[in-house]
């Protein structure tokens, strides 16, 4: 018989407002203490301490917009928000400080997170949905040099970028783009060339998130369907289907797999978390904490397997914390 469900490892409370991006910064240096990151729809990043279940330190960059994407750029002190204002904020974290270093003016309206990839010591490639309605921007940073804009080939009709994937294969190669479109289309970028190399209708709706794994060339995408996309990319960079799951319940709202790539995670418009293998695509769990909508889920990135934990926030203004097949 399978085992029930466990209970979360432990809940984080007081931000008084519906959560909607989670980042773990785990993987530092013994004694670093590790932290989790979330953005709350009320402007306010917290700084979450692991050790203590608590808020070392809350952050203020967006004027009260929600706030829906962060990232840290090489180690905890150096992070990434984004928010509703428009705007993406750099921030210095370093002794204590909560200062906004610098900020880019994006000029999208809508909620589509931006993505980071590294391509050398100290130097980023972000993208983000442009002021125009179907472009998305690729900047260098911390310079902030514009790298290309990607615009669709006149008439093709994809609608507002809803989510995006950063990719690079090695060090050194061409970084790639996918993205998740309005009309249900996932396409891939050549950032380098400026040019789509591939596209592939996933969805029927808008997808609403993706993640891919670039050591099996295969990805994932959800939208407000009941159906679970999982995708491949071939030697001649074409995107196609390579199986479906259903779901019970209709909408997902973000998609993660884990670094080790054993498990992935769904948060799910029906207030559970939904756990598979990324082999097969197996179901292995259902996660039932949330009284509203689940907005994200994140992976932490400790080193030791048996510390990982996984991280969910919700409408509900909690962060439910679990530790799951930590032993895969």
């Amino acid at each position: 018989m399978a085992l029930p469900p466990p209970d979360p490892q432990f809940v984080l409370r007081g931000t008084s407002a519906a959560i909607h991006t989670l980042h773990f910064s785990c993987g530092g240096q013994e004694p670093e203490i590790p932290v989790l990151f979330s953005g709350s729809e009320n402007g306010f990043i917290h700084v979450w301490n692991l050790k203590t279940h608590r808020v070392d330190t809350a952050l203020d960059g967006h004027g009260g917009k929600s706030v829906y994407c962060v990232e840290t750029m090489g180690g905890k002190d150096r992070l990434l928000s984004q928010g509703r204002d428009q705007r993406i904020c750099l921030w210095d974290l370093a002794e204590g400080r909560t200062a906004v270093t610098d900020s880019v003016f994006t000029e999208h309206v809508g909620f589509c997170r931006c993505s980071l990839v590294k391509v050398a010591q100290g130097r980023w490639l972000m993208a983000t949905a442009a002021k125009g309605l179907e472009e998305v921007h690729v900047l260098e940073l911390p310079s902030k040099t514009s790298v290309c804009t990607l615009k669709p080939e006149v008439g093709a009709k994809l609608g507002m970028p809803m989510c995006l994937k950063l990719w690079q294969l090695s060090c050194g190669s061409q970084p790639l783009l996918l993205a998740g479109y309005e009309d249900g289309s996932v396409v891939l970028w050549n950032v380098t060339m400026g040019k789509a190399l591939s596209q592939l209708v996933c969805h029927q709706e808008p997808v609403m998130s993706l993640d891919f794994d670039s050591e099996k060339a295969k990805g994932i995408s959800g939208s407000s369907e009941k159906v679970l996309r999982i995708w491949s990319l071939n030697e001649q960079q074409n995107l196609q289907v390579y199986k479906t799951q259903e779901l019970v319940n209709a909408g997902i709202s973000d998609i993660t797999i884990r670094p080790d790539k054993k498990i992935l995670a769904t948060a799910g418009w029906d207030h559970r978390i939904r756990i598979f293998g990324w082999k097969k695509l197996k179901p292995l769990a259902v996660l039932d904490y949330h009284t509203a909508t689940v907005h994200c889920v994140s992976f932490s990135d400790h080193r030791k397997p048996q510390e990982r934990l996984l991280a969910a926030g919700s409408k509900d203004h909690r962060i439910s914390v679990w530790a799951v097949y930590t032993h895969t």
